[in-house]
């Protein structure tokens, strides 16, 4: 029996630093890899699709591999569950944190897990990004603006190799969401 799993693809490199892409275009690269219902959610690289096939990271590889070739970049790809990221969610990993003007809750999605000798909760030596907590696929990171900007580019030090794509809690909200939507 074949189980249908529908996925939602945080891509990296989407839309940012003058690489432009239409969603229109984005979804069609998916629909060519023979993905199901494929949907996106506003321009920064969110796509919804199902698929019969179960190995997420021969599906991850080969999404990757048509992106580049198709887009001329490599994009990286990070594929959650609706039921996975809905359970990142229920979990409330800002729970107790107070939201300002200057703080953002920020879910940075993982290629791989952080590395085991970065202590939890981790801060940035500027201060500005503090990591709460982690599961091998996602860190929960509350970024505190300057003057009303995000700063730090690396959240997790220079040991972290893989690839991350972060979203807003709210957006990460909102996503899902709409990848409910059939």
């Amino acid at each position: 029996m074949t189980t249908t799993t529908t996925y939602i693809a945080f891509l990296r490199a989407i839309n940012v630093g003058g690489r432009t892409v239409r969603m229109e275009r984005l979804r069609a690269l998916f629909a060519e890899l023979g993905l199901g219902n494929v949907r996106s959610y506003i321009q920064s690289g969110n796509v919804f699709f199902s698929t019969d096939e179960p190995d997420r990271a021969a599906l991850t590889a080969r999404i990757e591999e048509h992106l580049e070739r198709s887009l001329g970049y490599p994009v990286p790809v990070l594929l959650r569950t609706v039921d996975e990221v809905a359970g990142l969610l229920a979990a409330e990993p800002f729970r107790g944190v107070e939201v300002t003007p200057d703080v953002r809750l920020v879910i940075a999605f993982l290629s791989e897990p952080l590395p085991a000798e970065l202590a939890l909760p981790h801060r940035s030596v500027k201060g500005d990004v503090e990591v709460l907590g982690a599961d091998p696929g996602a860190a929960y990171v509350v970024v505190h603006l300057q003057d009303g900007k995000w700063v730090t580019k690396e959240m997790f030090g220079k040991q972290y190799r893989g690839a991350v794509t972060s979203r807003f809690l709210h957006t990460t909200e909102r996503i899902l969401a709409a990848a409910r939507k059939s």
